[in-house]
């Protein structure tokens, strides 16, 4: 085995000898199959440190470019003159209306719609009466409730479950009902940034849903409503939480500009924000920097619906827009797994490949899946009908975390769309089904398909979806190999120091899957370091996490497994002799977190035992049988 290279090839922003090639999309072929990773490496060239928190500049994603007189518009605005006063000094200022009617591509949740029209919430499984709902700023909800209410994400949901006569009443009444209890901006999470600008975007794209009944005085309410938003957007963006929340808001604030009156300079205003907050949101390989893929989805989305405001005025959207649908989709696509549903990661459950289709097909881009994101730290292998999917870098910076896990060099294995080995997932749903006290164990080292040193997560998680020490940085080499039989297979090769200051120890993990995609062989190293070597032992455990569906039953000699998949097919674990020196196999219940937010019981393998803190290594097969 040839060690990692430990020499760094990535470089901070603005080192041109640090370009690495960041294409947004790879056209889709007809009729071809995703090919395996090139070589990387083989020559013995060194591989690539991955740090955190560095990301490389977006050069091609720009603000549109402007005349003097823009500029000055923009900077008018900026210093907090009014719109009217700017556009038309002389005029009385334009009654409040909308410009145009939006028709966006994404798709809602008809069965949410169908159960808020029947006089529920429907979030995340979780059914809650309309009528018992407080919707003042000071309410207590669980998080997904906020999001889904003070958001008015259900709009879209209501707008998927019949048609708009048969839906306005009940959005009218809600919205009503909202406003009597939110009548002008104030605090609380109803006027977070991300809740505020979700909720005027929502309100602008769905307006024909609440502005088209006959009750002329709520219309007024609402159209002042949005108006006082706009206003308060302006004021309130750049405090926003993190930069997926201020994207939000920008982009509530340029589709104002687009569709109220007098919007011109909201609208300048908001374009030079928007591009300036996605610059320190995306990195350059087009991967949110909290690492999410529930933040990439929502990202999309804010991009998706805003491209529609654009179109609804006639006007095409700017070109960084459109280049950072093309930048952000890829990635996402990464962590999809055979039957196109998603990954557990960073806090996101098994979205539905129904749901990932569609936000796909609104953004309008045609790509394939990177293999090797290296900067948002996601690794990709597709050997036959087999996806392999690994965790290869630290968690996220504490200030982009928002459901951050500590799951450095865990993996997820499927075959022919079924899962094999997976994560918990669903960090991200805590609130709904999956309940908020077991939000910091589903973050946790031991909810994902890795190494675990003395029941110690190899990065601290903290409150409110942050992280703490752990994980500095992981070097990673990847590359095709030539396999005993004759054949070929990708190999992944990575190492983290989240052990190394309390242990002494550095894990190494090797993973190398067929290119026919029946047999994955994998090494868990631990590798002692510093001058002095450590006495003693330590608990380790290795944890696989099995699918939903997959039932597990020992060997008689207790060194290895079987697992039945659901379609009838049958995989083998085998442990290697040395692991089985140190530890032994056993069973023991889990949890896996599907799309809906839905927590399924499921089973872990877990080899587990005492190591030398002069280190050891693990080896362990899986394989297809038949």
């Amino acid at each position: 085995m040839e060690p990692v290279a430990s020499q760094p090839r990535l470089a901070l922003d603005g080192d041109p000898t640090a370009a690495q090639d960041s294409s947004m999309a790879v056209p889709l072929i007809p009729d071809s199959s995703e090919p395996l990773a090139e070589a990387n490496g083989l020559d013995g060239s060194p591989g690539e440190l991955i740090e955190p928190g560095r990301s490389l500049v977006l050069a091609d994603i720009r603000a549109p470019a402007l005349g003097a007189g823009e500029k000055l518009m923009r900077l008018a605005y900026k210093i907090g003159i009014p719109g009217p006063a700017i556009v038309a000094p002389f005029r009385k200022a334009a009654r409040p209306r909308l410009l145009a009617t939006v028709e966006s591509p994404l798709p809602g949740d008809r069965v949410a719609g169908v159960a808020l029209r029947a006089g529920h919430f429907l979030v995340y499984g979780v059914k809650a009466p309309v009528a018992q709902i407080d919707l003042t700023p000071a309410a207590r909800l669980t998080p997904p409730f906020e999001h889904v209410i003070h958001g008015f994400g259900w709009l879209r949901d209501l707008s998927a479950s019949a048609p708009r006569e048969q839906c306005a009443p009940t959005a009218e009444k809600l919205i009503a009902a909202w406003l009597d209890a939110n009548p002008r901006p104030g605090k609380g999470t109803a006027w977070s940034v991300g809740n505020g600008g979700h909720r005027l975007l929502n309100w602008l794209v769905h307006a024909p849903l609440i502005l088209s009944g006959p009750d002329k005085i709520l219309r007024g309410r609402i159209l002042h409503a949005m108006s006082d938003t706009a206003r308060w957007l302006d004021r309130a963006v750049l405090r926003a939480e993190d930069r997926l929340t201020e994207t939000a808001g920008w982009c509530a604030i340029i589709a104002a500009g687009l569709l109220l009156p007098d919007g011109k300079p909201r609208r300048l205003y908001g374009e030079a924000g928007l591009i300036k907050a996605l610059g320190e949101l995306v990195g350059d390989d087009g991967g949110v920097l909290s690492r999410s893929p529930l933040a990439q989805m929502e990202a999309i989305g804010l991009l998706v619906d805003l491209a529609a405001c654009y179109r609804a005025t006639r006007r095409d959207p700017p070109e960084a827009v459109d280049a950072m649908l093309h930048l952000l989709v890829p990635p996402l696509l990464t962590l999809t797994h055979g039957d196109g549903s998603l990954g557990n990661w960073q806090g996101a459950g098994a979205v539905s490949a129904e749901a990932i289709a569609g936000l796909v097909e609104a953004s309008g881009v045609r790509a394939r899946p990177l293999r090797d994101a290296r900067q948002w730290g996601y690794q990709r292998v597709t050997a036959g009908k087999a996806v392999l999917q690994m965790d290869a870098a630290p968690p996220p910076l504490a200030r982009h975390a928002r459901s951050g896990c500590a799951s450095t060099l865990a993996f997820e294995l499927s075959d022919r769309g079924q899962r094999i080995i997976v994560n918990c997932g669903g960090a991200g749903f805590a609130g709904g089904q999956v309940p908020v006290r077991i939000e910091s164990g589903l973050r946790a080292t031991a909810a994902h398909s890795t190494l675990v040193l003395d029941d110690v997560n190899s990065t601290a998680v903290l409150i409110n979806g942050k992280i703490g020490s752990g994980v500095s940085e992981v070097e990673l080499d990847r590359r095709v190999i030539q396999d005993e039989k004759g054949g070929t297979a990708t190999r992944l090769e990575a190492s983290h120091d989240g052990y190394t200051q309390r242990y002494g120890l550095i894990h190494r993990r090797i993973l190398m899957l067929r290119d026919d995609g029946s047999e994955l062989r994998g090494e868990d190293l631990l590798l002692p370091n510093g001058r002095k070597g450590k006495r003693g032992k330590v608990p380790f455990a290795i944890r696989f996490h099995v699918g939903p569906g997959v039932e597990l039953g020992l060997s008689d000699n207790g060194k290895g497994a079987g697992l039945a998949l659901p379609d009838g097919s049958y995989w083998q674990f085998v442990a290697g002799a040395g692991a089985l020196e140190e530890g032994e196999l056993a069973i023991e219940e889990s949890l896996w977190v599907d799309g809906g937010g839905r927590p399924q019981a499921v089973q872990q393998l877990v080899l587990q035992g005492m190591v030398s803190r002069g280190g050891g290594n693990f080896s362990w097969l899986l394989k297809r049988m038949g």
